[in-house]
């Protein structure tokens, strides 16, 4: 999944606790999968990984995007089938004073 956007209130500045910004996070989820059934049950349910994501975007503030990297990935893991986890979590309106065309970091972990 790319794009997943949400607001969070992430960094250690003042104003970026306060004032908040758009967070884009993208998540590559590796697990084995039964192509035959056709049954939501032999998968993972996308729309709540979706949910997952926002839950740890919009929760509890973080100093650094690599943490709340860490948080997202152990979230996704705790997801039964789910083997391996990449997460990027995107920061478009890091408070860099040059020109930039996207802050992000990317993990991944595994069970």
């Amino acid at each position: 999944m790319t794009g997943i956007t949400s607001t969070g209130y992430h960094g250690v500045f003042p104003e970026e606790r306060r004032e908040g910004q758009p967070f884009v996070v993208d998540v590559v989820l590796e697990f084995p999968l039964e192509t035959r059934t056709d049954d939501l049950r032999d998968t993972v349910n996308y729309a709540e990984v979706a949910a997952d994501v926002e839950s740890v975007v919009t929760g509890e503030p973080r100093n650094l995007i690599e943490t709340v990297a860490g948080d997202i990935a152990e979230r996704l893991l705790a997801r039964g089938r789910v083997e391996r986890v990449t997460v990027t979590v995107h920061k478009p309106q890091a408070p860099i004073s040059q020109p930039f065309g996207d802050v992000s970091v990317t993990i991944c972990r595994s069970k």
